[in-house]
C-alpha cells in the first residue's frame, strides 16, 4: 500500500514562507489529480490547491497568488508565500487515482502574528 508522507510544516511569522512536500506520489499509477487540503481543529477539511497530470492548476481564493502547487517525478510540493495567521492549519496531501484515493497524515503549519 502506497503511503503519502508530508513534511515541511512548522512555525513561521506572518509574511514568511514555507514549502511543503508530499512524498510517495511517484509510486502511484493512474493519477487523476494531486491536491492539498487543510483543516483547522473543529472545522471541515478545506481545499487549498490542485494539479492535474496535464499541468492545470486551481487554487482556493484565499491562497491564490500566494501559494504554488508543483510536482516532480516523486513528490508534490506546495510553496506557501506571504503566510498569514489564517493559514494556520494541518495541511494534507491528496492523490486521486483511477482505483484509489490516497491521503497523507498531515503536517502542521502555524503562522504567528
Amino acid at each position: 500500500q502506497v503511503q503519502l508522507v508530508e513534511s515541511g510544516g512548522g512555525l513561521v511569522q506572518t509574511g514568511g514562507s514555507l514549502r511543503l512536500s508530499c512524498a510517495g506520489v511517484g509510486s502511484i499509477s493512474g493519477i487523476n489529480i494531486m491536491a492539498w487540503y487543510r483543516r483547522v481543529p473543529g472545522k471541515q477539511r478545506d481545499f487549498v490547491a490542485l494539479l492535474t497530470p496535464a499541468g492545470a492548476t486551481d487554487y482556493a481564493g484565499s491562497v491564490k497568488d500566494r501559494f504554488i502547487i508543483s510536482r516532480d517525478n516523486a513528490q508534490v510540493w506546495l510553496q506557501m508565500n506571504n503566510l498569514k495567521p489564517e493559514d494556520t492549519a494541518v495541511y494534507y496531501c491528496y492523490v486521486g487515482s483511477t482505483d484509489h484515493d490516497y491521503w497523507g497524515q498531515g503536517t502542521q503549519v502555524t503562522v504567528s502574528s
